[in-house]
């Protein structure tokens, strides 16, 4: 009896000791989790921010369009006037000469415009990373919450 009793007394220090060893687990494992969860939050803060420059860059670029759009406007509204004979000044350049300025002045603004399109769909590809960014931190933050309260 002796014995066994000695015998069941170091099983239950095991016991005992096994559960320390348990708890020091689960608070590395804890520590890990959130040193995990620390860097995820940086890197979607760098994607937020490289995003948030790339649309900035994006809108500058379509201001600058918009400013040399409205600018080829205005050129081309004079141009056609000299080529109608509604300008009242003396028509000093040749006529060909005027055509040939029109359509380059054409094939220039629908440049542009392609450009612009592209932009546009560079704008709306951020928007929609942006959105994708918000609902996968919707998800990880649902996803975080423990089985009992689900």
């Amino acid at each position: 009896r002796k014995q066994a009793n000695e015998y069941s007394t170091s099983s239950s220090d095991d016991e005992f000791e096994s559960k320390p060893s348990l708890t020091h687990k689960a608070k590395r494992t804890l520590r890990r989790r959130r040193k995990m969860e620390k860097e995820t939050k940086q890197l979607i803060k760098q994607e937020e921010l490289k995003r948030l420059h790339k649309a900035q860059a994006v809108q500058r670029q379509l201001e600058e369009l918009e400013e040399r759009q409205r600018a080829l406007e205005i050129f081309g509204v004079k141009l056609e006037r000299q080529l109608r004979g509604e300008s009242g000044k003396g028509n000093t350049k040749d006529e060909t000469q005027m055509l040939h300025e029109w359509f380059q002045l054409v094939l220039e603004k629908n440049k542009l415009m392609r450009y612009e399109s592209e932009l546009l769909i560079i704008a709306q590809e951020l928007e929609l990373e942006d959105h994708q960014t918000r609902l996968e931190q919707k998800l990880r933050e649902k996803m975080a919450v423990d089985g009992k309260s689900k």
